[in-house]
């Protein structure tokens, strides 16, 4: 399903009759690592990272610094859990971040943001992603204000924002809640019970 999402923001090619694509994002791909073996819930927390080049297709006029590029290595992090192990995992997650930020002397913004327009999934399990995300930022102590529609298409997510010495801003952080991915890559894990589950799957990068 990300093409259908991403693709204005992909560099596409054709090479001799087939399609490529340079990669924008990790998250396919550890979906697949995730799916390589039969997985239990002993294992959940699951955690991958990795630090990948990425190429992201930015209009020009948004591209500057070293803050707004095409191509960039983050360090992008997925856990693969159960959705009650989600909100104590994102809470882990910003203490981590408050821990990078402060040690950077970085003024930090926090930042909800919901449902957009285009997403994956149904209503409940948006709600479902969002209550624990909201949590989670209550619990942190931090204070932060709703991006009402600034979810991405498969999630809700927290962004953490930075200003630089222009007083422009710039998104540094994220943890993304994501029911969705792990149904359209048809990832489970056996649970006590013997059954198959779907996982959820936190998308993090802390440094950016």
């Amino acid at each position: 399903g990300h093409f259908k999402y991403y693709e204005h923001n992909m560099y596409n090619m054709e090479i001799e009759h087939e399609r490529y694509s340079l990669k924008p994002m990790n998250c396919p791909e550890t979906a697949l690592v995730f799916r390589s073996k039969t997985r239990s819930y002993k294992d959940l927390p699951l955690k991958f990272s990795e630090f990948g080049r990425l190429h992201r297709r930015e209009l020009s006029g948004v591209v500057g610094g070293l803050l707004r590029v095409i191509e960039f290595t983050q360090d992008d992090g997925h856990a693969f859990l159960k959705s009650e192990q989600l909100e104590d995992e994102v809470l882990g997650i910003l203490k981590w971040i408050n821990q990078f930020h402060s040690l950077m002397g970085f003024p930090s913004k926090f930042y909800l943001g919901t449902k957009p327009d285009k997403a994956l999934g149904d209503d409940k399990i948006w709600q479902m992603a969002e209550t624990s995300l909201r949590n989670a930022l209550k619990k942190s102590g931090v204070n932060f204000e709703i991006r009402e529609k600034d979810g991405v298409f498969y999630g809700p997510k927290i962004d953490v924002d930075i200003t630089d010495i222009q007083n422009r801003t710039w998104t540094v952080s994220t943890v993304q809640a994501d029911f969705n991915i792990p149904k359209q890559f048809d990832l489970e894990y056996i649970d006590e019970n013997g059954m198959q589950q779907k996982p959820v799957m936190i998308h993090r990068s802390i440094i950016g």
